[in-house]
């Protein structure tokens, strides 16, 4: 599989005589992307499985399903590590099932005494389901910050596509659902350092995921709505 990892410089400053040059002051951007489109690798990371997920079409090539069972991918790298400011980004399917669902954890790796799930560094993305239709939960946690983004009025049809996205540009944390801001927040936050992550369940094997994800994108940056890598009018999103 062709590793997907994209690292892009920092901004560009005018230096001597009006040269280019790196703005010194800056750090360089990093972007990544996660294709779940098989089930060894992702971005060059080896997968490990839990459970049966399984591939699945979806309108942008495969897509891999989760059963809400038992069914997970572990990944072993955290895209954000370091990073002052983010941008995280999904495409995924939920498709009904349990209450509680935290499909996307990102977690840092403090101590080894720490089990994988209950460290007190971490991002998340979960859904709570209400009958046919599911509302947003972006969550993230560390070292002087705890913040919950929930905003149960804001609810979407279970079996369509969506896509999802929280961001921090250094002062508000902000959640979204198909590029419609759902909350936002000023809160503090202290960067997180290496660690895993899971797909399809809570690192520590509890709140299991019923649907399906195609992708989840990571940038070191905070992206406007506008910048967000909505699909094609060919696959249309339901909206509230």
């Amino acid at each position: 599989m062709i590793d997907r990892r994209v690292f892009i410089a920092g901004p560009l400053a005018l230096g001597v005589a009006g040269a280019l040059v790196p703005a010194q002051a800056a750090r360089p951007v990093r972007r990544e992307l996660w294709t779940f489109d098989d089930l060894q690798t992702v971005a060059g990371e080896p997968l490990k499985l839990v459970g049966a997920p399984r591939l699945m079409d979806s309108p942008w090539g495969p897509a891999t399903r989760f059963d809400g069972v038992d069914d997970a991918l572990i990944v072993g790298e955290h895209p954000l590590a370091g990073a002052e400011r983010f941008t995280v980004q999904a495409l995924f399917r939920p498709e009904g099932g349990a209450f509680e669902q935290r499909w996307f954890h990102l977690e840092s790796a403090e101590t080894p005494s720490v089990a994988p799930g209950t460290g007190s560094t971490r991002m998340l993305f979960e859904i709570r389901v209400v009958g046919d239709r599911w509302y947003l939960d972006a969550f993230m946690t560390g070292a002087g910050y705890r913040q919950t983004m929930m905003a149960p009025t804001k609810t979407y049809p279970v079996g369509e596509w969506h896509h999802v996205a929280q961001t921090y540009d250094g002062q508000t944390y902000r959640s979204f659902v198909n590029g419609d801001l759902q909350m936002e927040v000023d809160t503090p936050f202290v960067p997180q350092g290496p660690g895993q992550a899971s797909i399809g369940m809570r690192l520590n094997h509890v709140a299991f995921f019923r649907g399906a994800v195609r992708e989840i994108r990571f940038a070191t940056e905070a992206l406007a709505s506008t910048q967000f890598a909505l699909p094609k009018a060919t696959a249309p999103l339901a909206h509230s």
